[in-house]
């Protein structure tokens, strides 16, 4: 299970969360919405430390990080048990997919090469593309790109992955590709917080979705609770003007 216990972030003089509350369970889709500028991608951040929160604290299974006095030793574990597949892949581009993927399990969990080779590949299968293990990023589509970044996430047979926009960076027709291989993932069981403008797909593929709005969570309910009679205000306004995306399909 996952805990964020008044999760606070400013930048400057600048709050950009307020105090966010939220717990993730064990199989859970939590799929976070909201505006530009809502907070929602820095929520993400601060889940495994890409931004060390102002305030706060983070709990993954038995670590509890809190923010007032953690230390490098405690960031470095919560960072173990998450990945994140970024908006813009983040690939090393002089790296074949094949060895993207396993950079970190060499690197980071001192798996043995050939042990991380075999991971590696049953990753890129399980996303598709082990017709494209020794391939360069330059040599892939966009989709395939992001797909790579997938894999390497799984590799890492995290707690919880973490996706921020996943398809943002996509040309329209490449969006399917890779909505259908985290729609695969999360019948797996896969533990998964998903930043996304995709209506649709969050409708379809979550159990629970989150609406932030200024730094806060202004509601979150099931799919159903959030899509079809949502209490706030607030969030009628803003799925009335995303309506026209709710019926993507894959």
């Amino acid at each position: 299970m996952i805990t964020l216990t008044n999760i606070r972030k400013s930048f400057g003089k600048t709050e950009v969360l307020k105090g966010i509350d939220l717990t993730v369970n064990q199989g859970d889709i939590v799929a976070i919405l909201g505006p530009s500028g809502s907070g929602k991608t820095t929520l993400l951040r601060c889940v495994n430390c890409l931004e060390e929160p102002s305030d706060g604290e983070v709990s993954i299974g038995n670590l509890r990080v809190p923010f007032k006095t953690t230390n490098k030793r405690e960031i470095l574990s919560l960072r173990q048990k998450t990945a994140m597949v970024f908006q813009n892949y983040n690939l090393f581009k002089h790296k074949t997919a094949i060895q993207n993927v396993v950079e970190g399990l060499i690197v980071v969990k001192k798996i043995p090469k050939g042990e991380a080779q075999k991971i590696g590949m049953n990753m890129l299968e399980k996303v598709g593309l082990t017709h494209k293990a020794n391939a360069f990023p330059s040599e892939l589509s966009g989709g395939q790109q992001q797909r790579v970044g997938i894999a390497r996430a799984l590799a890492l047979n995290p707690e919880v992955v973490l996706f921020d926009e996943p398809t943002s960076a996509l040309d329209p027709e490449l969006v399917g590709e890779v909505l259908s291989v985290i729609r695969q993932i999360a019948k797996e069981g896969v533990t998964m917080i998903i930043v996304t403008h995709e209506m649709g797909f969050a409708r379809e593929v979550s159990n629970r979705v989150v609406f932030m709005d200024e730094g806060k969570i202004i509601e979150e309910g099931s799919p159903r609770e959030i899509f079809d009679c949502p209490k706030e205000e607030r969030t009628r306004q803003f799925l009335k003007n995303m309506s026209s995306e709710w019926a993507y399909q894959i």
